[in-house]
């Protein structure tokens, strides 16, 4: 091993312990802003070193593919607004697998001209391109969905999973060609198989997410990033590189975790959320059957006077319609007041609320909500039978009591919510009856006894109240 390589390979394992101690940091908010500074700097120092292993002739064209490249991430970065952020990680997720696919391909196609494959590379480049080609095109589809551009809600169509099978069976089918030079399908090189491969990979990403919907969609970009970092871990062996090994497990291991984390707050079997494709009823989207049913409609006065007269204990359920108002920084004024006044204001966080993991931790933390008053669902539930009001801005999916209605098979059944009905009254503060996300009618809204329906924009809902309680 010469001097070169083994400074790489040094660097390599201080940059793989930087992306240790960086994900241990990002466990807890107070420390989560320098684990990942920790993390980006110990990706510095991987790409440094990879840099004094590559041909001379080859770096122009890489630096010109890092400017751009930083150039437009650090552009949409800046730009991205909150409540598009799932769609920015499944779009940079995508890319992820999409370039371990190219990769893988690109260098099987130059083993096989120059007749120096190995065993490994014949093994891993079909599972990269395989692995990748899934995660770029789901991520594209789930972009889609995110951004209610196609594919919005649950798309499905007969014999759906038996044409998944079928795709399936038909890579396994090609990789086994390209692993044996061509001995299966003698018509097919194996170059062509892995770039057939790829298409077939591509079309079965599509097929796996378009079927999903709803609450399983912070699900989905979890899975599809953990589908990455194993792309990128299965391009590091094809290409011969450690960190790449390593990061990529990295990644894939905590996506995995992550994914199977989340599948169990929905109550659900993670294979039951991939392959099921559990439609809604047309009875159950968007306004439920038709009838008119009586609610409770109130103004923001009756709301004020409410928490400022009744109200000693109140839970606030914040919810993707706060994200979209841009309302977090009222609702942390509203706290603030309400404390004032002696309340004990808490609030509670659905594991899937917003459209990614962590999305109202983010939201409220950024406007100074102290990281202590945020309570997970099985920490808050508790509390609702002692609670004399519960605020649900923007949120629909992680408070309906219709997930545990046996007699129901929707999207949200058998997801634990949050036990909002058991809290003395319930205040919506939303813009309308519509249902949330998947699609599901929420009963709460029509209890007139115990709901009060504020039906307006979340921030101006939220600045009439707060003016209502200082009056």
């Amino acid at each position: 091993m010469d001097l070169d390589t083994t400074l790489t390979f040094l660097a390599y394992l201080v940059a793989a312990a930087l992306f240790i101690v960086g994900i241990r940091r990002l466990r807890n908010p107070e420390t989560a802003r320098s684990g990942n500074t920790i993390a980006a700097f110990g990706m510095v120092i991987a790409l440094a070193a990879t840099l004094f292993v590559i041909e001379f002739q080859s770096l122009l064209l890489i630096g010109i593919a890092v400017a751009l490249g930083g150039f437009l991430g650090a552009l949409s970065a800046e730009r991205v607004q909150m409540t598009a952020m799932p769609q920015m990680v499944a779009a940079y997720n995508g890319v992820g697998g999409g370039a371990a696919a190219l990769i893988a391909l690109s260098e099987f196609y130059h083993f096989q001209a120059e007749g120096g494959s190995s065993l490994v590379a014949d093994i891993t480049v079909p599972l990269t391109v395989l692995i990748g080609s899934v995660s770029f095109m789901g991520s594209v589809v789930a972009f889609l969905k995110l951004q209610e551009v196609a594919f919005t809600g649950s798309v499905t169509f007969p014999l759906q999973q038996v044409v998944n099978a079928l795709l399936f069976l038909g890579i396994l089918t090609l990789g086994a060609n390209a692993f044996t030079g061509g001995a299966i399908v003698p018509f097919l090189s194996p170059v062509a198989s892995v770039v057939s491969v790829l298409a077939l990979s591509g079309l079965l990403g599509v097929l796996l997410v378009i079927p999903i919907g709803g609450a399983d969609m912070p699900i989905v970009i979890s899975l599809l990033n953990a589908g990455t970092g194993l792309a990128a871990a299965a391009s590091g062996f094809v290409l011969d590189n450690y960190i790449l090994i390593i990061a990529g497990t990295i990644v894939g291991a905590s996506g995995t975790i992550l994914t199977r984390l989340m599948s169990g707050a929905l109550g659900r079997p993670l294979g039951k959320i991939i392959f099921a494709g559990i439609a809604a009823s047309g009875a159950q989207k968007k306004g439920g059957s038709g009838e008119e049913k009586p609610v409770n409609s109130v103004s923001a006065e009756a709301v004020g006077e409410y928490l400022a007269d009744e109200a000693s204990t109140v839970v606030v359920v914040p919810g993707y319609g706060l994200a979209v108002a841009q309302a977090q920084q009222v609702m942390r004024d509203l706290t603030d007041t309400l404390e004032s006044q002696g309340k004990r204001v808490l609030f509670g966080i659905h594991p899937v609320a917003g459209r990614m993991p962590g999305h109202m931790n983010v939201l409220l933390t950024e406007v100074g909500v102290a990281y202590d008053k945020l309570y997970d669902l099985e920490d808050i539930n508790p509390e609702f039978p002692e609670t004399d009001a519960v605020i649900v801005v923007g949120a629909n999916d992680v408070v309906n009591p219709a997930a545990n209605d046996p007699e129901q098979d929707t999207p949200i059944s058998g997801m634990p919510v949050l036990d909002v009905e058991s809290a003395k009254r319930v205040i919506f503060v939303k813009r309308s009856l519509s249902p949330g996300f998947a699609g599901v009618d929420n009963p709460l809204f029509y209890n007139t006894e115990k709901t009060m329906m504020l039906f307006a924009d979340a921030k101006q809902g939220l600045q009439d109240i707060l003016a209502a309680i200082r009056s």
